[in-house]
């Protein structure tokens, strides 16, 4: 035993040696020596960046704010158990067993040279994954940044529940396409929540764990489908599927339902540009508890929104069913045109707009940034280039010169849309264009344009509540001249109708109706224009309104926002309620860090509103909206004439107040309709205003804007669930002004039956 002695001795002393040395390794490492640690307060809250949501008053998920990472927390009981069991049965069968290490499989990958299976465990992955990150291609560094995996996976089993761990895990993964989290790869994915993951749904994801970007369901369908497989078989060895249901799920294609989550992509892309906007501002102006400004990008903030997403999506597809006819009838007109799209335009004015678009461009912007010159920058944009340009078939890949897609670009009208319930002020639906990621300026908030016949109902609802006037009272359909100087123009102001007839007695009710200009003028002339703005204003205009006589026929430009919410106070008993789009915002907590407070104003009284909504619902029983309540599609003209200037067939039976609005050379289209608990605007033109149809049946108000309202509607209508009113509006407690005009109607006044026809051109 003697001769012995020096090889235990020896032994012993190098196996004590390598205990103490793996221990100092450990012990250095836990303290910071090959690299910094996170501390206490760090695995309390691991530093993880959280999209924003915005949330529709439905529920559902718009779209989310992230720099980077498209990830949103979620908690363990939002996780579909099948996601769980797939998670474990691929990446870490003993994961309930082990303390964050797993011995058995350490050895194992050490003994076979990792060739059969890695022994990372799901608590070590997200050691990982949360703090030492990509593993180095350094050998020594690789080793150092395992020994740290071990340590902090060691002190997050202390940490953490082992349900906290998975779902920390799950929720700080990148799934690929901004996929950050099993919610938006969920979401991004199969377009579903996780706990409504089918169980192959759940083992595709859980399958592009070990590598999303290899394992890419939209790029590489086959390999991922495979990898589905091999989990499925995991799953069934583990006992959470039976054999004959893997066998079953292991056929079964892919069956995507890929939604991306981009800033350019999805539901109310406009609306969302400007909810970033309105955050910004928030955000400049709140702190939380420490001090620090709340970010957009990565605090996690739930912002509340009062768009509904069924509505959201019936006016998104209204705008598209109803342009894609009406550019195609655009085309077709402008096919020969050699100025196209411009009319009646000078060669230096055509060069003036071509030069102005190309200096605004972001191809322009980057070159200056760039250094280059004026000249070289306008050299570039003759030359042809590959590049992708929108068109209502799809997106194109063409060759094409800058300057020529400039001008292509300015060939597609654009269009307008908001929706408010006027009770609340809550809008339920925007819609800023017609493509946000190739036509990105809003046409809901940011542009103004002039709103031709839509502005009369403030100057006839100012008549109704200064002179007490009654839709039944009449005025002689004449030329009607307001004299120079009288407000402050140096001319006489002499407008004319835009049919050049004249002739008789109107009521109120039928010059609004068939938009009567000559009566217009005797009513600013009466009331003058300073009330009529004033009341513009109250009503929530902030744009520039002149108190010029000119603005009875609608010269002011004015937004679809602004005449939204202006129009809203009519359905409102005559209070205006100032546009509500964010209801709260929550923190990543769930804690409440703001909540709206309507403002309200009473403008005019109830008696008021309502008799201008009387005059409203005669322009769609008898005036330019009258195409809303006939089924006329089946004209003998060509389908494309049909769907654009007649209309669809609406038949619409419930009333409805409503404005159609046509402006000079019809640059741009208008219909603002109203029911009780819905106002809704509709503009529609090309960029520049030298933009536009030739003809008045196709570029009035009633052949661009109108149809979408009407689109829009029946599908609301169809949707019992969203509640959209067929009533009558309520007629006030107190009210003293006729409005049955069969007592006071004469011969004199021409048959409004024959002003439908004519002004649809049917008769």
């Amino acid at each position: 035993m003697k001769k012995y002695r020096f090889q235990v001795f020896i032994f012993w002393l190098l196996f004590t040696s390598g205990v103490i040395s793996i221990y100092g390794v450990f012990y250095l490492a836990s303290i910071g020596y090959f690299g910094e640690m996170p501390d206490f307060r760090q695995l309390e809250n691991p530093k993880t960046n959280f999209a924003s949501e915005i949330i529709s008053s439905d529920n559902k998920v718009l779209g989310k704010y992230y720099f980077n990472d498209n990830r949103t927390p979620i908690e363990y009981e939002d996780i579909n158990p099948e996601t769980i069991n797939a998670l474990i049965a691929i990446e870490d069968e003993r994961f309930y067993s082990h303390p964050g290490i797993d011995l058995k499989a350490t050895l194992r990958a050490i003994v076979f040279l990792n060739q059969r299976g890695g022994a990372s465990t799901i608590t070590q992955q997200l050691a990982r994954q949360l703090f030492v990150g990509v593993r180095s291609r350094n050998i020594f560094q690789a080793i150092t940044q395992k020994i740290k995996e071990w340590v902090i996976a060691v002190r997050l089993e202390k940490q953490y529940t082992k349900e906290e761990i998975l779902t920390m895990y799950l929720n700080i993964y990148d799934f690929g396409y901004y996929g950050d989290g099993i919610k938006s790869a969920s979401n991004i994915y199969f377009s579903k929540e996780p706990i409504d993951l089918k169980v192959e749904e759940s083992a595709m994801l859980i399958g592009m764990l070990q590598n999303s970007s290899l394992y890419d369901p939209i790029r590489r369908p086959e390999i991922t489908k495979n990898r589905r497989n091999l989990v499925l078989m995991q799953m069934s060895k583990n006992n959470y599927i039976t054999k004959k249901e893997e066998d079953s799920l292991r056929t079964l294609p892919l069956t995507l339902d890929y939604t991306p989550q981009s800033h350019r992509q999805g539901l109310a892309t406009y609306f969302r540009s400007y909810l970033r906007g309105f955050m910004k501002d928030w955000t400049s102006k709140n702190f939380k508890n420490d001090s620090t400004k709340y970010n957009l990008y990565v605090d996690g903030l739930k912002i509340y929104t009062t768009i509904n997403s069924k509505m959201q999506k019936y006016a998104e597809e209204s705008v598209e069913e109803h342009m894609i006819n009406l550019q195609k009838e655009f085309f077709i007109q402008n096919d020969t045109l050699s100025t196209a799209p411009f009319l009646d335009l000078e060669e230096e004015e055509e060069e003036t707009i071509m030069k102005r678009a190309m200096r605004r461009s972001e191809r322009w912007r980057k070159s200056k940034l760039s250094g280059m010159t004026n000249e070289e920058i306008e050299e570039s944009f003759n030359k042809a280039i590959d590049m992708t340009v929108f068109s209502w078939n799809g997106d194109v890949d063409t060759i094409m010169s800058p300057i020529d897609s400039i001008r292509y670009y300015k060939h597609f009208l654009r269009a307008g849309m908001m929706s408010m319930n006027p009770k609340n002020g809550h809008v339920m639906a925007w819609v800023g264009g017609i493509n946000y990621r190739h036509f990105q300026y809003d046409h809901v908030m940011l542009s103004k344009r002039q709103i031709g016949s839509t502005f009369k109902p403030f100057l006839y609802a100012t008549a109704i509540d200064q002179l007490k006037l009654s839709p039944c009272d009449m005025l002689p359909d004449l030329i009607h001249c307001i004299e120079p100087y009288k407000y402050g123009n140096p001319e006489p102001w002499c407008p004319t109708n835009s049919s050049d007839k004249y002739g008789g007695m109107r009521t109120l009710s039928n010059a609004l109706a068939n938009s009567k200009n000559t009566i217009s003028a005797q009513l600013i002339d009466k009331v003058g224009p300073k009330p009529v703005a004033d009341l513009a204003r109250n009503l929530g205009v902030s744009s520039n309104i002149p108190n010029v006589p000119a603005i009875a026929l609608g010269t002011p430009d004015l937004s679809v926002y602004e005449m939204v919410g202006a129009y809203g106070a009519f359905a409102n008993k005559g209070i205006y309620v100032e546009p509500v789009m964010v209801t709260k915002i929550e923190d990543k907590n769930g804690t409440i860090i703001y909540q709206s407070k309507p403002n309200t104003k009473d403008v005019i009284s109830e008696e008021s509103s309502y008799v201008t909504l009387k005059l409203l619902e005669g322009v769609t029983k008898f005036g330019s909206g009258a195409r809303l309540r006939h089924n006329i599609a089946e004209d003998e003209r060509n389908h494309v004439y049909n769907n654009v200037v007649t209309g669809y067939p609406y038949e619409f039976k419930n009333d409805i107040a409503g404005k159609t609005g046509t402006t000079q050379n019809q640059s741009d289209g208008w219909f603002i309709g109203m029911v009780p608990n819905l106002v809704t605007g509709v503009w529609v033109g090309g960029e520049d205003r030298s933009i536009h149809f030739k003809e008045i049946a196709y570029g009035q108000g009633a052949t661009m804007s109108l149809p979408i309202w009407g689109l829009f509607m029946n599908k609301c209508y169809a949707d019992e669930e969203l509640n959209v009113s067929k009533d009558p509006f309520p007629e006030p407690e107190v009210l003293n002004i006729e409005l049955d005009c069969s007592k006071v109607i004469t011969p004199e006044i021409e048959n409004e039956e024959n002003d439908v026809k004519d002004l649809l051109g049917i008769g």
